[in-house]
């Protein structure tokens, strides 16, 4: 979503750049001996203007016009809005998929932040952290090779960190009530350690902490990626057991990327591109509201859900609609899952009608 989201203020200020160029084209040349008309050169950009939003409008690669310095410009405008907007477009797709390659790197980096917390624990002689250090996950993290191995091979270990990592213990950890309570407990039962340690990643390193807010300011997306990281790193601590193995496993990003990042590039695609019959529906659809002045993040999501429901067959309308309707949850307006849901219920019966996408077998069509 994040790169579509891009795309868009790219392509808006695209747009004003053309502008610009019209109204730089239609200036009053200061250098020059000769007279310049003023009014007549006003004239004319409006009119530059007005046929360039029009081409615009209307899609448009090039146009005519009876006064030739108008068209030469308005036509300037055009070409340019297309080859940065095509550029634009390139550019987000590599790094949407770079961006989702990069998640497995963060999964890596917070993980080992464990590793870094209990060897701040361990040199800090004011309290015993025994509890801690001998917790079976945080050894499960201490002993993991694969860990050791990927940390130190996509550079996201915290080595040359542990300064920070040591204020970090001391302010953030240390101070917390359920770890302080874990300190004094003497052979907890093995879903007790797995709590504690649950809550240190949930709760103090990617909570509301000075932590998280390091995370913030290195990773450009990571109120996106944030998530996903959460994810992986919950099912990592969740799928080890420590009967039947020292070392903690780790997640893959996915099952199969190829396939995944297959998904991502084509919605991306089209959803980049959305056919101007899609957007009309919208617009129509979008009752009291001009598609200009929808937030944007809104427009994204319904971009991406029409794109969705027409290139990926074999997704139930349902589950699509579901899928966005989260995402208006987490990244938009409060009232936006509500309009979300209305907007793309009525957009999806209205596709189906007309055939624009065809479901078909059992559950793809039901999105009541």
């Amino acid at each position: 979503m994040q790169s579509l989201f891009a795309l868009h203020q790219c392509k808006e200020a695209n747009h004003g750049l053309c502008l610009t160029l019209i109204t730089q084209r239609f200036a009053p040349d200061l250098n020059s001996m000769e007279f310049q008309d003023k009014e007549l050169l006003k004239d004319q950009r409006q009119l530059a203007f007005k046929l360039f939003e029009k081409e615009f409008q209307a899609g448009a690669q090039s146009t005519k016009h009876e006064e030739p310095k108008i068209e030469k410009v308005v036509n300037e405008a055009l070409e340019y809005y297309a080859k940065q907007t095509k550029r634009d477009v390139e550019n987000q797709r590599k790094n949407l998929v770079s961006d989702a390659e990069h998640i497995y790197d963060y999964y890596i980096f917070v993980l080992s932040l464990g590793v870094a917390i209990a060897e701040a624990a361990a040199a800090d002689k004011k309290v015993s952290h025994t509890g801690f250090l001998n917790n079976a996950w945080v050894k499960g993290l201490q002993n993991s090779e694969a860990l050791k191995k990927d940390s130190l091979k996509l550079n996201r270990h915290w080595n040359d960190k542990m300064d920070r990592v040591r204020v970090w213990f001391r302010d953030v950890i240390r101070p917390d009530d359920l770890y302080l309570e874990s300190l004094d407990r003497r052979n907890p039962p093995l879903e007790d350690q797995r709590k504690v340690v649950s809550h240190i990643y949930k709760k103090l390193i990617l909570g509301k902490t000075i932590i998280n807010d390091f995370f913030e300011e290195e990773v450009l997306h990571w109120a996106e990626d944030k998530e996903i990281v959460k994810g992986m790193v919950e099912k990592t601590i969740k799928s080890y057991n420590p009967e039947k193995s020292d070392q903690l496993g780790l997640m893959t990003l996915s099952m199969d990327w190829n396939d995944d990042k297959n998904f991502i590039e084509k919605l991306y695609n089209y959803a980049s591109d959305l056919p101007e019959d899609q957007k009309k529906l919208i617009a129509d659809n979008t009752r009291n509201w001009e598609v200009e002045r929808l937030p944007l993040t809104d427009r994204v999501i319904l971009e991406m859900a029409i794109a969705e429901l027409i290139t990926f067959p074999g997704i139930p309308v349902k589950v699509t609609i579901n899928e966005y309707i989260e995402l208006a949850k987490g990244y938009s307006t409060p009232k936006s899952r509500q309009f979300v849901n209305g907007i793309l219920d009525v957009i999806a019966k209205a596709m189906l009608d007309n055939g624009t996408f065809k479901k078909s077998g059992r559950g793809l069509i039901d999105n009541k």
